[in-house]
């Protein structure tokens, strides 16, 4: 009988856990949790509090002084009825098009003719990334002179006889918005394309090597290989380039501040001169909250399709 209570007392001991190791399974679990919670904590504060009063002060009145004034969804009905609003809702549509098609292309391009190993091939990487590094505001500085009356541009066309082309770029309502993608296109393709070669590089090239013997032409490999593995950058990508595209600001507030009349407003410079400068934070605010739902709605929509073509393929 004696043996059971040492055979207990034996399997106890192994079973349970020594109070040294209690202590220490404590200690990591605070230690993770600070971790996890600390961050937390100051992304609450800094962003999702004010993203959350943004929501609350878009249904209000106010000019920053006195206290807001709850007015329900007039500050959105309000929008339809506002011709800048429409005319900058029209180019932020057309800038989300153009500079997010023209950028993701040209950054593919990029990578693929980057990919492969070859002489030099790091420093042509470093030239087309270095536009990253600069501010967008001396970004804009530069290309402000280049854009100038007696800038490069018009040198250039009446050096080759197109002086009739020659314009005053960001001071013509037709050229102004056209004129700006180009510097948001400089600096954003560097950045696209690094995320390509990235995916590029979890490309299988055995895969390519079978597909070549079997005879499959460059864009077929491309089309029906590269492309596929590259689906998990492309949200990235698409998610990098919405975001940049419906929040650019620095460059077209740095070239035209929207003008001239209006014709390169967007919706995010239309926001900051309503908002902060014209002291409707109401206003400004649902036009913030606007450019968010356009921002979630797109990546959203994108990511249901893509699930989609997952399940049935």
């Amino acid at each position: 009988m004696a043996a059971v209570p040492q055979a207990v007392t034996r399997g106890s001991r192994v079973a349970g856990a020594s109070p040294k190791g209690i202590l220490r399974g404590s200690r990591d679990t605070v230690i993770l949790l600070a971790f996890v919670l600390v961050p937390f904590t100051l992304e609450m504060f800094w962003t999702f509090w004010p993203a959350l009063n943004s929501v609350y002060i878009s249904l209000t009145r106010w000019d920053g002084i006195s206290p807001p004034q709850f007015i329900g969804l007039d500050n959105y009905a309000r929008m339809w009825s506002d011709d800048t609003f429409r005319l900058a809702l029209r180019n932020t549509v057309i800038w989300l098009v153009l500079f997010g098609g023209l950028s993701v292309l040209g950054g593919l391009g990029l990578a693929l003719l980057l990919d492969k190993p070859r002489r030099g091939i790091g420093i042509y990487r470093a030239i087309f990334f270095l536009p990253v590094v600069f501010s967008l505001v001396v970004t804009a500085l530069v290309w402000r002179m280049i854009y100038q009356p007696d800038g490069v541009i018009n040198s250039i066309l009446s050096a080759v006889g197109l002086e009739d082309q020659a314009k005053i770029w960001l001071g013509d309502p037709d050229t102004a918005l056209y004129a700006q993608i180009l510097p948001a296109l400089w600096r954003q393709i560097g950045y696209i394309m690094v995320l390509f070669l990235a995916g590029l590089k979890t490309v299988d090239p055995l895969l390519h090597e079978a597909a070549k013997m079997d005879g499959a032409s460059a864009f077929e490999r491309f089309r029906y290989i590269t492309l596929p593995q590259l689906r998990p950058v492309s949200t990235v990508v698409l998610a990098v380039t919405v975001i940049d595209a419906l929040r650019s600001f620095d460059i077209v507030w740095s070239l035209t501040q929207g003008g001239p009349y209006h014709s390169s407003e967007l919706l995010s410079t239309y926001q900051f001169a309503t908002g902060v400068q014209g002291s409707q934070l109401g206003y400004g605010s649902a036009l913030a909250v606007l450019i968010f739902v356009l921002t979630v709605g797109t990546i959203v929509v994108y990511l249901a399709r893509s699930l989609r073509e997952e399940e049935t393929a």
